[in-house]
């Protein structure tokens, strides 16, 4: 793919995060889902950075697909996520404007994940860096509060000393660990989860 096909691509889902991209992941975890070497009961959605904000999107939309969720770096709360980045130009862009805007378009509106987590019902792990300024820290505090304030079993993996990329060898161990220890932790067959 070209940078130019890549900028086209990138341009298509501005101000559209949580529209067609999002119906494109269902569409496709479907799609796929039907093949028989695919396991419907042990379905897991990751994504970092975007892909994080997927992840929090889709959790509250996911309607039973998924059995767990690992965000890294995502963005949960379009919101207060536009003041705090480092990258005001992109936030600009991406979001079609500012939270303050007096016509208030859908990326406030319809496609902030804050505003879905009363779906919320499955397993997540938030992976963060506390020297993330692009997707800053309090993005993945909030979303890690707003699953443990609803009772969601949940875990917070927290590099003060990372940014948006975990780079630090033994922070790239712990992570890894965490990562494999909570897929193989939550997504056990049922029965043989319940024999643990």
């Amino acid at each position: 793919m070209t940078f130019k096909h890549l900028h086209k691509l990138s341009n298509s889902i501005s101000s559209d995060w949580g529209g067609q991209p999002i119906r494109d992941y269902l569409s496709a975890i479907d799609a796929v889902s039907e093949e028989p070497y695919v396991d419907k009961d042990r379905r897991g959605c990751v994504g970092a950075s975007y892909g994080g904000y997927s992840v929090y999107q889709l959790a509250g939309k996911h309607e039973g697909r998924f059995k767990t969720f690992i965000a890294h770096a995502g963005l949960y709360n379009l919101t207060s996520w536009y003041p705090s980045t480092e990258e005001m130009f992109f936030a600009k862009h991406d979001m079609g404007g500012t939270p303050w805007d007096a016509a208030l378009n859908k990326s406030y509106t319809d496609f902030n994940p804050q505003l879905f987590a009363k779906n919320w019902d499955t397993p997540i792990l938030v992976i963060h860096g506390g020297k993330d300024f692009r997707v800053p820290e309090d993005q993945g505090m909030e979303a890690f509060g707003t699953a443990q304030l609803r009772g969601i079993p949940s875990r917070f993996l927290y590099f003060p000393n990372e940014g948006h990329w975990i780079q630090k060898p033994q922070n790239s161990v712990l992570w890894n660990r965490v990562f494999f220890e909570w897929l193989g932790r939550t997504l056990k067959p049922e029965t043989q989860a319940a024999k643990q």
